[in-house]
């Protein structure tokens, strides 16, 4: 049997930065397994040779904003990555320069992670879909937060994170665990 090829894929991890942590929404108890389970996901593409690509999203006059100290990697996540990209949209795609780095290298399929889940990861996942990319989207490596609709609802993260689920999956990708992501391609597969 050959060694897996993960040649054409790269893992996405969109938006891990410090900046989250300054927001009032901030929750150490929900973020605590997604800082695990994204390091888990960082370390398994590390390991299979798959190019970690860290997104990190600017804005102007806040915790966004480079000036400000915290745009960098959120801690405990610890990685080198193989490309870094700053947006200043939700897809990553917009005005970064990833599009030319995902042609130039090659890449036509995408691991998607990050925060938040239905934001930056979601809209990414969306626009990597309608542009040809094949997506795998790993839910329990993104992160989102509890939101209140208008009419007085709360949604829970796990409310939020379903939502998502369902309306990408089968059409824009393949929800799937950390694991199956990382799973051997089929076509690599030995009969």
């Amino acid at each position: 049997m050959s060694t897996p090829s993960f040649a054409n894929t790269a893992l996405l991890v969109i938006d891990a930065q410090e900046s989250f942590r300054q927001r009032d929404y901030w929750d150490e108890s929900v973020a605590a397994p997604y800082l695990a389970a994204q390091q888990r996901l960082i370390d398994g593409a590390h390991d299979r040779g798959i190019p970690v690509v860290q997104i990190f999203h600017l804005e102007d006059g806040n915790f966004f904003d480079e000036a400000n100290g915290f745009v960098r990697t959120i801690a405990p996540l610890s990685y080198v990555p193989d490309a870094h990209f700053k947006k200043r949209r939700h897809s990553a795609l917009v005005g970064s320069g990833l599009d030319v780095w995902l042609a130039s290298n090659g890449i036509r399929k995408l691991i998607v992670s990050g925060i938040r889940t239905e934001q930056c990861c979601e809209t990414t996942t969306r626009h990597l879909s309608d542009s040809g990319y094949k997506v795998d989207f790993v839910t329990e490596a993104t992160l989102t937060f509890a939101m209140t609709h208008a009419d007085g609802t709360v949604f829970s993260p796990e409310d939020i994170k379903r939502r998502t689920e369902l309306v990408l999956s089968g059409r824009f990708a393949r929800i799937c665990t950390i694991e199956v992501a990382l799973a051997a391609p089929r076509s690599a597969v030995a009969a």
